[in-house]
């Protein structure tokens, strides 16, 4: 794809709030295992960036999604995994579905705030037994007046500390796992940053291996009171809404990937050239040469997967496939390329106080979350024709 003068535009302001705003603080809030949501995404809504793709009249720049593409990469300079994957919750996984289908009056409410960064938004999906199993979802919605009242828990929910609402997917009516669920917008604080909502309680803070300055937390709904007009389209759609949602998400994944790998052999190559070991340095080493161009032809053939898969998503091809492919070989390069650069760090690589060792604690989860490698596998066999039918 050729990218213009507005994409370079769009990447330069935000790299410049990146370097000014953003990576001085970094290990401050990897430290503190949180980072201000509402004070960095109020910046980066100041500068148009949350609602590149979403509708004019919302607030949003009404851009195709190679514009998406674009910032997710560019979040990849972002020096740890954490912060990013927050904005891009904002911007690809909790609001895509509010803007194609939603009403007006959600839009208003929840959609406008979200793109100029004066609400926090997160995506509720997964629950204790239930992860990249979509369909196996308990949490309930049931019809009380002109009110849904929610109980359940929702788990691994990124930003869900700080968030202000959740677009959150349960079980409404019927017995089919795939025509059973809807897609709720559900206030969780009584205005921005103020307190939970009336039944809504953070059950625990997750300690994660990585991405520290990302809050995840165990969230639990007890008879909690939504109006049935926070529907966003029609009940009973919310997994497919939501399997479209997970289209964005996993694009996204791949894009973000690309700048934090290309880093990752960047500091890895200046590493070795300045180490010195037996009467050398260790740049010297042809397999170190061999090894690290390998590695950046990878990322490479990633960056033209995750590209040739955007290219289709804004010519509205079904990406299913093209998807689960940038979302499956992101996250194995993710372990790769920083693995192998952890190694030749040597005793340094093995300290918390460098970007390689960072990437190995965060990369890990571009294999887990989104859908795990194997759900991946399972999507692309099922579209290759691989799978059998169930008859019956």
């Amino acid at each position: 794809m050729q990218l213009t003068h507005d994409h370079e535009q769009i990447r330069d302001t935000l790299k410049r709030y990146i370097d000014e705003h953003i990576n001085p603080h970094v290990d401050e809030w990897e430290a503190a295992e949180i980072f201000p949501a509402h004070q960095v995404f109020k910046g980066l809504g100041d500068l148009g960036l949350l609602g590149l793709t979403k509708p004019v009249e919302y607030g949003g720049m009404g851009l195709d999604y190679s514009y998406s593409m674009v910032m997710a990469e560019t979040l990849g300079l972002i020096k740890c995994g954490g912060v990013p994957m927050a904005i891009g919750v904002q911007t690809d996984m909790c609001t895509p579905a509010l803007a194609r289908f939603g009403s007006d009056e959600l839009k208003r409410q929840f959609l406008a705030p979200a793109i100029a960064g004066d609400m926090v938004g997160c995506i509720g999906v997964s629950e204790p037994g239930a992860g990249s199993d979509v369909a196996g979802i308990k949490s309930t919605a049931r019809k009380d007046g002109d009110d849904y009242v929610i109980n359940g828990q929702k788990m691994w929910i990124t930003n869900s500390l700080q968030a202000d609402w959740m677009c959150m997917l349960v079980n409404t009516e019927g017995s089919n796992p795939h025509k059973n669920k809807s897609l709720i917008m559900v206030p969780m604080r009584e205005g921005p940053g103020g307190k939970l909502t009336k039944g809504i309680s953070v059950a625990q803070k997750i300690r994660k291996i990585g991405m520290d300055s990302s809050d995840t937390g165990l969230i639990y709904f007890d008879e909690v009171r939504v109006p049935r007009r926070n529907l966003i389209g029609q009940e009973g759609q919310g997994f497919i809404y939501q399997m479209q949602q997970f289209q964005e998400e996993r694009l996204w994944a791949g894009a973000n990937a690309l700048s934090a790998l290309d880093e990752c052999i960047r500091e890895t190559i200046e590493w070795a050239r300045e180490r010195k070991m037996f009467g050398a340095t260790l740049l010297d080493q042809q397999y170190v040469q061999f090894k690290l161009v390998e590695l950046q032809t990878e990322v490479e053939a990633l960056r033209a997967l995750t590209w040739r898969a955007g290219e289709r998503y804004i010519a509205g091809d079904d990406v299913l496939q093209w998807a689960s492919m940038v979302k499956l070989k992101a996250g194995r390069l993710m372990r790769q390329v920083s693995d192998t650069c952890l190694q030749f760090w040597g005793g340094m690589g093995f300290t918390l106080d460098n970007r390689v060792s960072r990437l190995y604690r965060d990369g890990r989860l571009a294999s887990i979350g989104g859908g795990a490698d194997e759900v991946m596998m399972g999507i692309i066999a099922k579209t290759m024709g691989m799978v059998k039918r169930h008859v019956g």
